[in-house]
């Protein structure tokens, strides 16, 4: 087997990368990762430059791990500053990295895309990246929101593994969203019809559009809404430009869903999802004015709405958020790996990482417990 670096996806056939991918996890897909580098989004300028790894034998593709040479650790959601503050204060750099990981995009999936999946086809990657890593004097590499079963499987040639926690929600066959509520407590479910109530009576519509449906002056008014919302919060426009959102109707719309929020036909925030058969993943949110409930009924009551007509398992509403429990999001484990080169580190951080996973373990029960749907007898 014969393993490459490549400093752009389009070093591939897109029909050739898409064979090695899982067609039911659409942010892997060449579109996906392609319009993210086309855009300017990934560069070495963004601290997202372009390292993709193939695998190759006898002229014919047999794998590839999307990555990238980060020297920050912004837009990952597997959070690392502590540790690059410890190598900081101990003189030692951590930036550059190597990553494995969908940019922007906390949402777990297949890392590694082959068709088969070997012991061996996981010992040579492993061993290419220890090498790349010492070679170009990385600090390590890391691969994030991997399947479980690649977690494990990187685990097992020293990529330590990570436990984290996102709630998402599940469709157990409702019909509706009342249905839906039915599940709850009295107290639950009342919460949530008052919240909803709250938003209808401030006088909000709701518009949703799927694939050909949405136009370009509708992602631009999108990518006005998502930029406005980082530049009050944060400062900056954002991580992703209006260049990509318009890259992603080219040939990527049969997995976007925009839901928008109209007052007095005006629209005041909206929600892009995107969604494969099985999934619907919440991903971009922008507002013009913060108005009570609108966040929580644009981008998860709207979604749940969705998923029930389109009759989607699940809804992955994003990192983080505590508050999605109540609405019935429940806990679920996510993984990362990380291999350190620095011996004295890599043990530190995986005594770190074995005290935290308990922690991660106890946090999840706890959760459950929180959950707002009635108890059996």
């Amino acid at each position: 087997m014969n393993i490459r670096i490549l400093d752009s996806i389009h070093q591939f056939e897109p029909q050739q990368w898409n064979r090695l991918c899982n067609e039911q996890y659409p942010f892997c897909r060449f579109e996906f990762l392609a319009a993210l580098e086309d855009s300017g989004c990934t560069t070495a300028a963004t601290g997202w430059q372009v390292a993709h790894l193939v695998v190759e034998d006898q002229g014919q593709i047999l794998a590839a791990l999307p990555g990238y040479i980060k020297t920050h650790s912004y837009g990952e959601y597997v959070f690392d500053w502590a540790w690059a503050d410890a190598y900081h204060r101990y003189g030692v750099n951590y930036y550059p990295k190597w990553i494995s990981a969908i940019p922007f995009t906390p949402c777990a999936g297949p890392r590694l895309l082959a068709k088969e999946f070997s012991a061996e086809l996981i010992a040579q990657i492993c061993a290419t990246l220890d090498h790349l890593c010492a070679k170009r004097e990385y600090s390590g590499w890391h691969c994030l929101f991997p399947d479980a079963r690649q977690s494990e499987a990187f685990s097992m040639h020293g990529a330590i593994q990570r436990l984290g926690c996102q709630f998402h929600w599940f469709n157990k066959n409702y019909r509706n969203f009342d249905d839906f509520l039915a599940q709850m407590s009295s107290r639950k479910r009342k919460n949530i019809s008052k919240e909803r109530r709250q938003v209808g009576e401030q006088g909000f519509h709701f518009r949703i559009k799927e694939s050909t449906q949405i136009s370009a002056s509708d992602m631009d008014l999108f990518h006005n809404l998502y930029r406005n919302t980082y530049l009050k919060r944060s400062g900056h426009n954002g991580y992703l430009n209006n260049a990509f959102f318009q890259q992603l109707l080219v040939n990527f719309s049969d997995h976007l869903v925009l839901i928008s929020a109209q007052l007095h036909e005006n629209v005041i925030a909206a929600a892009l999802f995107v969604r494969d058969e099985n999934t619907l993943y919440g991903r971009y949110w922008g507002c013009f004015e913060e108005y009570q409930f609108l966040h929580f009924e644009t981008c998860y009551y709207q979604g749940i709405d969705y998923a029930i007509a389109k009759g989607i398992q699940r809804f992955d509403g994003g990192a983080q958020g505590e508050h999605k429990i109540a609405r019935g999001f429940e806990p679920v484990v996510t993984y990362s790996n990380h291999h350190l080169r620095a011996a004295e580190f890599r043990a530190a951080i995986a005594d770190f990482l074995q005290q935290e996973t308990e922690h991660i373990h106890h946090y999840i029960a706890e959760a459950n417990t929180l959950l707002p749907f009635k108890r059996d007898e």
